[in-house]
């Protein structure tokens, strides 16, 4: 019998085994089928600007969680009691952007199917679009939150439309976008954000207002999908992507928001994408690995009792 039989998840790629799962053997789910997350790590950099290498970036996380302090002090849990499964990074089709977003797209649906809560790992950002087509086709009242350095808007790249440069346009067909972080944009960009009149959050006006994170959350509908560029971070903490900009978010005002978001939205799936690993630097994989639990035991949060 096969471990998707074994485990009711014939639909899904084969599940990673304990010891490469995301929290290592004492984090994995023991029993797949009770899990309620689902961690999905896609290598993929095919359409990636300036440094490549994003494609590392889940295998690099997954190590690096296998270190991770199971218990969350601040919400006094440990959320890997809910039940965390990891699949095996999922095969790639490098040169067809449109069919790997196909491809996570008919994943998420499955994932959505079984009662699980998707959490992506990439690679690079054009997946996310999957991931939100998925929710999208489930939910009504759908906004997107979107941490990112690039706005992402542009409608096609280099003669693609199908681009890690284009995708919060491509997503935006599909569910309200809420940018945060942003602080690089074209004059098109521009634009499209002012006809639109997007409720974008420049990096450079965060950091002049106090309780942003609540102006953020009034613009979301009741579900969110979170998605998280590492970039959004300031490359003083997150150095580790493909093209970093200066003046960019901090750890804690960061979790603040999402915090704020899991208690006062339904959050129905995330990713955390664009990890750009950086040999000999180790730093940036456990923190994203870090943020991956941190999110987690927010979206999680009172849910562990008895278990």
């Amino acid at each position: 019998m096969s471990t998707e039989e074994k485990y009711g998840l014939e639909s899904f790629a084969n599940l990673a085994a304990a010891s490469t799962s995301f929290g290592g053997r004492d984090g994995a789910s023991r029993d797949p089928e009770n899990a309620k997350v689902l961690i999905i790590p896609v290598p993929y950099d095919a359409t990636t600007t300036y440094m490549p290498g994003t494609r590392h970036g889940p295998g690099a996380i997954l190590r690096a969680s296998q270190q991770l302090e199971l218990f969350d002090e601040e919400t006094g849990q440990e959320v890997f009691r809910v039940g965390i499964a990891t699949l095996e990074e999922m095969e790639v089709n490098a040169s067809n952007p449109r069919a790997m977003v196909a491809k996570v797209h008919s994943l998420g649906e499955k994932t959505l199917d079984f009662g699980l809560f998707p959490l992506m790992l990439g690679g690079e950002h054009l997946l996310s679009l999957g991931m939100i087509q998925a929710m999208a086709d489930r939910v009504d009242d759908l906004s997107v939150l979107q941490l990112d350095a690039h706005a992402d808007l542009r409608r096609t790249y280099q003669g693609l439309e199908y681009s890690n440069a284009c995708v919060m346009r491509l997503a935006s067909r599909h569910a309200e976008l809420v940018p945060v972080g942003i602080r690089s944009m074209s004059s098109q960009e521009h634009r499209w954000v002012q006809e639109q009149a997007l409720p974008i959050f420049f990096a450079a006006d965060i950091h002049r207002r106090s309780n942003w994170q609540k102006e953020v959350v009034a613009q979301l509908r009741s579900q969110v999908y979170i998605t998280i560029d590492l970039d959004v971070f300031d490359p003083a903490i997150m150095p580790a992507v493909g093209t970093p900009e200066p003046g960019g978010l901090y750890w804690y005002e960061v979790l603040e928001l999402l915090q704020l978001v899991c208690r006062t939205r339904e959050v129905v799936g995330a990713d955390i994408m664009e990890l750009c690993p950086q040999p000999g630097n180790i730093a940036p994989d456990f923190f994203a690995a870090k943020l991956a639990y941190k999110l987690l035991s927010y979206r999680f949060q009172d849910r562990t009792d008895g278990l």
